[in-house]
C-alpha cells in the first residue's frame, strides 16, 4: 500500500488549552516538540502518511494562565519556531473579538479549498475540539474523503458520528506524550515465565526472531478470542529475553513492528488488540479495554444520559469508589493520566470492580472541563471530584438538549457523584 496523502489543520488555540486541562506536561510536550508527535502521526494506527500541507493556526498573542507557575501566563508565539521547524506553515490569526480569534473559519476556508486542489488528499486530520467544524466534517466525508479528528475536548463525542476516526483525549496524550520511550513501552506489560526449558538469556538474534515468528504464529492460530497485545508483548518479551530490548525487537524498531512484519493471514491491529478478522469479532472501539456489564435497574433518566452523552455504563457505587480511588491516586503519585487511569483499571480490577480505562478517564475528564483538574494542588478530594465530574455531565447533557427537570437531576447527581445532603 502507497502513502495516505494527508493534509494536517490543526487549531493550535483550541487543542493546547484543552490538553492543559487533562495534563500540563503532556500540553507542552504538544507545543515544545510538535516534530516528535508529528512523526508518530506517520505511521499511527498502521498508516504511513504522507504530510502534503500542514497549517497551524495561531493567535499570535493569545496566552493562557500557566499552571505551573502561580500568576504567571503562557504566551502562544513562544511556540511558533518549534511548529515552523517541524514543517508547518503557522497562519496567524489574531483576536477579532472578545472570545474568537477567527482561526476556525480561516481552518473551514482552506480546508475546502483544499478539496479543489489539483493535488488529490486522501485524509483530512482535523485537529480542533471546536463543535462548530461539523459541518466541515459532514462536506470533507461527502467528498468521499477520509477524515480524522484530532481533540482533547469532550465535546469531540459530539462529531465522532461525522468522522472516520477520533483521536480523542486519551489517545492523543499517549501520542504525544514522551514519558514512554516507544509505543510498547506504553502496552502494560503483564510478566509471564518462559514456556520451555531453553533459558532465555542464551538466546541469540537469530534463534530469537525465528521462535518469536514461531511462537506468534502458534498464538494467532490457536486464539478463541482478540490477544491483548499488552499481555502478549510482556509474554514474549519474558519467553524471548533481553535480545528483544537489546536488538528492538529484531531490528524492526517495535514489538507492534514486529508482529505487523510476520503479515499474519487476515490480521487486524486496533488499538491494543490484534485478531483474526475471519474469526475473531473485533473489540468494541477497536480497543483493548474489556467490555463493561450495564447494570440493572436503571433509571430512565440515567439512561437517557449515558446514552446521549456515550458514558460507561456502571453503578453508583462503581463511580463512588473510582472517584475514591483517584482522590487517593493523585494524593500520593505525581500527575500522569495514562498511568493513572491504567492503574484504575488494574487496581480496582484486582478489588473486584471490573471497569475499563475509560470509565475513569471519563472521570478525569469531567473534573477538568469543570474547574477541578486532578494535577491541580493541593489535589482534590473525592467530593470535589464527584461534584466536578457530575457538573460536567450536567452541562454536556444541557448543550445536547437533554431535557431535565429538578428531580432528574437529583437522580444524576446521586448516581453519579454523590447524594444530595438534605
Amino acid at each position: 500500500m502507497g502513502d495516505v496523502r494527508s493534509a494536517l489543520y490543526l487549531d493550535f488555540d483550541n487543542v493546547f488549552s484543552g490538553l492543559l486541562k487533562l495534563d500540563p506536561a503532556v500540553a507542552f510536550q504538544f507545543a515544545e516538540a510538535p516534530a516528535k508527535w508529528l512523526d508518530r502521526m506517520r505511521t499511527e494506527s498502521g498508516a504511513s502518511r504522507r504530510w502534503l500541507v500542514l497549517r497551524c493556526y495561531m493567535n499570535p498573542s493569545g496566552s493562557v494562565p500557566d499552571p505551573r507557575t502561580e500568576g504567571a501566563r503562557v504566551t502562544f508565539f513562544k511556540f511558533r519556531g518549534a511548529f515552523t521547524d517541524a514543517g508547518f506553515e503557522v497562519v496567524d490569526c489574531p483576536r477579532l473579538s472578545h472570545a474568537k480569534n477567527g482561526a476556525d473559519i480561516r481552518l473551514v476556508i482552506d480546508a475546502i479549498e483544499a478539496l479543489g486542489a489539483d493535488a488529490h488528499y486522501d485524509e483530512f486530520v482535523i485537529a480542533s475540539g471546536d463543535s462548530d467544524m461539523t459541518p466541515l466534517l459532514v462536506r470533507l466525508r461527502a467528498a468521499d474523503r477520509v477524515v480524522t479528528l484530532m481533540s482533547p475536548s469532550d465535546s469531540a463525542v459530539v462529531m465522532q458520528a461525522v468522522a472516520d476516526r477520533l483521536i480523542g483525549g486519551d489517545d492523543l496524550v499517549e501520542l504525544i506524550d514522551t514519558r514512554v520511550d516507544d509505543l510498547e513501552a506504553s502496552l502494560e506489560i503483564e510478566a509471564a515465565a518462559p514456556s520451555d526449558g531453553t533459558a532465555a538469556a542464551d538466546l541469540t538474534e537469530d534463534d530469537a526472531r525465528a521462535q518469536f515468528a514461531q511462537r506468534m504464529t502458534v498464538y494467532y492460530a490457536e486464539a478463541t478470542e482478540p490477544l491483548n497485545l499488552s499481555a502478549l508483548g510482556g509474554r514474549l518479551r519474558n519467553e524471548l529475553g533481553p535480545v528483544t530490548t537489546a536488538s528492538a525487537w529484531f531490528g524492526s524498531g517495535g514489538f507492534l513492528r514486529a508482529v505487523r512484519a510476520l503479515d499474519l493471514p487476515r490480521m487486524r491491529i486496533e488499538g491494543h488488540y490484534l485478531w483474526d478478522e475471519s474469526r475473531h469479532t473485533r473489540p468494541s472501539d477497536g480497543s483493548a479495554e474489556a467490555a463493561v456489564v450495564h447494570p440493572a435497574n436503571v433509571p430512565e433518566v440515567v439512561a437517557r444520559v449515558t446514552s446521549a452523552l456515550k458514558l460507561t455504563a456502571l453503578t453508583p457505587e462503581s463511580w463512588t469508589r473510582i472517584h475514591s480511588f483517584l482522590a487517593a491516586y493523585v494524593a500520593t503519585h505525581e500527575f500522569n493520566l495514562s498511568e493513572m487511569t491504567k492503574a484504575a483499571r488494574d487496581q480496582l480490577g484486582g478489588d473486584g470492580l471490573q471497569i475499563n480505562r475509560k470509565a475513569p478517564s471519563l472521570v478525569v475528564h469531567g473534573a477538568a472541563y469543570a474547574g477541578c483538574p486532578l494535577f491541580r494542588q493541593p489535589p482534590p478530594a473525592a467530593d470535589e471530584i464527584a461534584d466536578a465530574f457530575v457538573a460536567n455531565i450536567l452541562a454536556r447533557a444541557a448543550a445536547a438538549d437533554v431535557e431535565l427537570a429538578d428531580h432528574d437531576v437529583k437522580v444524576v447527581r446521586e448516581w453519579f457523584g454523590r447524594p444530595v445532603s438534605s
